[in-house]
């Protein structure tokens, strides 16, 4: 059961990156267009893309917290066991993590972005 889990949570994440990878991957391409020169921007394009399904993912898939289910807890001994309000729950956080995780790379190379953009426009108008 465990194993299913697993494989269910890393789908999840995965199908959650690449809808987040298909939302975003005009402006991102656009940005970078405008920022970097064309050959070098489809290779940022590319980058950004991997990033978001490896953050999308390892948010997603949070190995810690499915340990839960495999070995005892402290002071119980039990294991967890996984009954179908776990699984919805679980399901759920796999979808908010890898969402979470995403919003802030996607934070953060805004961010950059934006910078880099101001600074782009300041040195062409100061030539």
């Amino acid at each position: 059961m465990f194993i299913t889990l697993l494989v269910v949570t890393f789908a999840i994440s995965v199908a959650v990156s690449g809808f987040v990878v298909l939302i975003f991957a005009k402006p991102v391409d656009d940005i970078l267009r405008r920022i970097l020169s064309d050959n070098i921007s489809q290779a940022w394009v590319k980058y950004i893309k991997f990033a978001i399904y490896v953050v999308g993912t390892s948010s997603g898939v949070r190995i810690w917290e499915l340990e839960r289910y495999i070995t005892p807890q402290y002071g119980g001994g039990q294991v967890l066991a996984l009954s179908r309000d776990r699984w919805v729950l679980e399901v759920y956080r796999t979808i908010i993590e890898a969402l979470q995780g995403i919003a802030w790379l996607l934070l953060v190379f805004f961010a950059v972005s934006l910078l880099a953009f101001v600074i782009v426009r300041r040195a062409k108008s100061e030539a």
